[in-house]
């Protein structure tokens, strides 16, 4: 089993940044791979980013892509996403969760195990 706790959600302007982060127990964490989902009023979950178990593999949303990072620190159990120049349509609830495998997936069925959420809101 794995718990994953995700914090640093808040409120921010268009164009500004925040980092959240996820405190993961119970399975080793740097045996397998995370990655980051959100999900919108009215609208389906959706890929964010992922990384593999060491962290050598990264892949994005085109959506994303440039203006996120995401890495994690195996030694703190803690995985990270950095969000900058954030737009009105970043807003919504960020999940973290943890994979089956140590490889990189973008489908959320690859992830048996999810936080409960951080909620991120762009206003404009």
């Amino acid at each position: 089993q794995v718990q994953l706790v995700e914090s640093g959600g808040g409120l921010v302007q268009a164009g500004g940044s925040l980092r959240l982060s996820c405190v993961a127990s119970g399975r080793t964490f740097s045996s397998y791979a995370m990655g980051w989902f959100r999900q919108a009023p009215g609208k389906e979950r959706e890929f964010v980013a992922t990384i593999s178990w060491g962290g050598a593999n990264t892949y994005y949303a085109d959506s994303v892509k440039g203006r996120f990072t995401i890495s994690r620190d195996n030694a703190k159990n803690t995985l990270y996403l950095q969000m900058t120049s954030l737009k009105p349509e970043d807003t919504a609830v960020y999940y973290c969760a943890a994979a089956a495998t140590r490889s990189i997936d973008t489908s959320k069925s690859q992830y048996p195990y999810w936080g409960q959420g951080t909620q991120v809101t762009v206003s404009s």
